[in-house]
């Protein structure tokens, strides 16, 4: 889309000089950060503030080594991201008063900065040579951290201007130099950085892409002196672009899931935005359906209020920008997704009040109107189908979230944040959850690592009536094992994705067909369908569920009571029954506790999971659930 549109000589024509290039208000510009409402003002004031004085504290060797030494990922990110958020609210807050009292505390962290011998994290310093160590000094690399560092250090330079000369004159040659050898140099002149997706040997491209991008271009545009190198450095983003939205199907699905959406499409608008704004709205391809699809997947995948579809590793619990998603919506001409962003807007956060980095709060307070002009809304649609990713969403009406909800994906097992899946279903009633996906626990070293799939919420044997074959044969990872004889259809009666599971499991499952069929009845249910043949009879077949609901079990049936769950109980779960065929299965229910903070603070310290076991089953059959919406019990 952008490369052959827009090749190396245009794009020398296009592109605004550096010196000319004015994208956001600086400092120096008081008459618009005064002009910003007293309530913003007094917000990010009042978190400058707060970081006067800061310590900046050390990262010594060890604290790096821990994620080699023990797998701990954790504390060393929490000191990097506690010491890049304190020189973000001081900046702001020097912008928004403007006499100095914060520049001495901004050239420390500064320094800090540049004083690092790595600016990305340990987890991801295995893109070097010489593997997971402590950083190489002799060859410089890029990864998300480091990306992120050198646009925060971008944008300081550019609000501030000539203000840090008063502390030092070298502090801002300081930056341009260690950003040219740290991101600049290294990512203009390497071509095998994974996420660029230049390397044929490397594995595909997934959100890294965009959102590397997204920095190293604002870096490009606001420190690279060179005409002649901005100008390539913005030529190698654009072909690195394509490469990422060749990944996505037209109908624009995310296969990492919306809690990555924000650092997938949306790093892809961040990078739109900035090329539109460089040239004078000369590189502009917001016209193209699938760039609007991408962005549109966030409300798509949207099931109510703070919950959204979350197969992959993602979590239930999501919060959009809703300035973010406002300004895409508006940038694609998509009044859905404008109105969800102007309803996050309200909902999330206060008017304006955006978080993140300063390449999205400056254009949260510079480039949101007031009013927005459009109703805040959840569109809701009724039915999505992402042919892509072969995931299908369902609910009973457009733009309600009563009765029941389904959510069921097709796919194969190597996703990028892949779980094995495949076949998976999320119920909710009334936009309250029954049937749910766990989510994913805090990243730690076999995150990513070949013993992935030794943790619980990776295997499908905790996904929604997966069968598992005698003592423990799941789904398998990898492309290779994927849904067959896909198809799905919608009507204003019913919505159905049927799919053979059978390609999904290795060769001792077993497993000539396991036909699955999910369908929501409108109005009345959700029938899961399995009709399968076996190569032999296994000594048995295990089929569980995971819910946050109390339980109650009885012949025939698993009723799901409403009850509170999350971390303070500030949630309501949902209530159905759902019946199965008697004289098949052997019925129970265990608790799963939880002690892993990301998860707990989506389901609170337990959930509850149905196991379904058929002992010496036959080589054929048809196993049948039906999911119906009940008046449940609340507590």
């Amino acid at each position: 889309m952008l490369r052959e549109r827009y090749p190396l000589e245009t794009i020398r024509t296009m592109l605004i000089p550096r010196q000319d290039w004015r994208p956001y208000p600086t400092a120096d510009d008081r008459g618009a950060w005064a002009a910003l409402p007293a309530s913003v003002r007094r917000h990010y004031l009042t978190r400058g503030e707060a970081a006067l004085g800061y310590g900046w504290p050390t990262m010594p060797a060890t604290l790096f080594l821990e994620f080699q030494r023990v797998g701990n990922r954790s504390r060393y990110e929490q000191v990097n991201h506690e010491r890049r958020l304190a020189l973000r609210d001081l900046v702001l807050a020097e912008a928004i008063e403007g006499q100095g009292r914060f520049l001495d505390d901004i050239v420390n962290g500064i320094w800090a900065t540049c004083e690092e011998t790595y600016w990305g994290y340990p987890a991801h310093v295995n893109i070097q040579r010489a593997g997971v160590d402590l950083p190489d000094v002799e060859e410089p690399t890029v990864d998300l951290f480091a990306a992120e560092t050198v646009a925060q250090l971008a944008w300081t330079l550019y609000l501030l201007g000539e203000r840090p000369d008063t502390v030092s004159p070298l502090v801002r040659r300081r930056v341009i130099v260690e950003a040219q050898r740290r991101v600049l140099d290294p990512c203009l002149a390497r071509d095998d950085f994974w996420w660029m997706g230049f390397d044929p040997g490397s594995h595909g491209v997934n959100n890294w892409n965009p959102w590397v991008n997204s920095n190293w271009l604002t870096a490009a545009l606001l420190l690279e002196e060179d005409e002649a190198r901005r100008a390539a450095a913005l030529a190698k983003i654009m072909r690195s672009l394509d490469i990422f939205v060749g990944t996505y199907a037209e109908s624009g699905g995310c296969d990492e899931g919306p809690g990555y959406w924000g650092r997938a499409a949306a790093s892809l608008f961040d990078c739109l935005d900035l090329l539109h704004s460089a040239t004078d709205g000369g590189i502009d391809i917001y016209d193209q359906p699938k760039i609007r699809n991408m962005g549109a997947f966030i409300y798509r995948a949207h099931i109510h209020e703070d919950t959204y579809v979350n197969f992959a590793d993602a979590s239930a619990v999501t919060y959009p920008s809703g300035s973010l998603v406002t300004r895409y919506g508006r940038a694609v001409g998509d009044p859905e997704m404008t109105a969800f962003g102007a309803w996050l807007m309200g909902h999330a956060d206060d008017r304006g009040l955006a978080e993140g980095s300063l390449g999205r709060i400056l254009p949260a307070l510079f480039d949101i109107p007031d009013p927005l002009g459009v109703a805040p809304a959840q569109p809701l649609p009724r039915d999505v189908w992402f042919d892509g990713i072969q995931v299908m969403v369902a609910r009973e009406a457009d733009g309600s979230a009563e009765g029941l909800f389904v959510a069921a994906k097709a796919g194969h097992n190597a996703e990028s944040h892949n779980h094995n899946d495949v076949g998976n279903v999320i119920v909710y009633v009334d936009g309250k959850p029954v049937i749910v996906d766990a989510g994913v626990e805090t990243y730690r070293r076999q995150t990513f690592s070949p013993q992935r799939y030794e943790i619980w919420t990776m295997q499908s044997a905790y996904h929604t009536l997966l069968p598992t074959f005698g003592e423990d044969v799941q789904q398998s990872p990898g492309r290779a094992h994927a849904a067959r004889d896909v198809s799905y259809v919608a009507d204003d009666h019913r919505a159905r994705l049927s799919l053979d599971l059978a390609g999904a499991y290795p060769t001792e499952a077993g497993m000539e067909r396991w036909q699955r069929t999910v369908t929501l009845v409108r109005g009345e249910e959700l029938v899961i369908e399995d009709a399968f043949e076996l190569r032999a009879t296994p000594s048995s077949v295990m089929l569980g569920l995971l819910t946050p609901c109390d339980v109650d079990l009885a012949s025939g049936s698993v009723t799901f009571r409403s009850t509170a769950f999350g971390p303070q109980a500030n949630r309501t779960s949902g209530a159905a029954v759902l019946t199965y065929a008697l004289g098949i299965f052997q019925v129970t229910v265990e608790r799963i506790d939880i002690d892993d903070a990301r998860l707990g603070g989506v389901w609170g310290d337990h959930l509850h999971r149905v196991c379904f076991v058929a002992v010496s089953p036959p080589q054929t059959g048809t196993w049948t659930w039906r999911v119906a919406a009940s008046s449940g019990e609340s507590i």
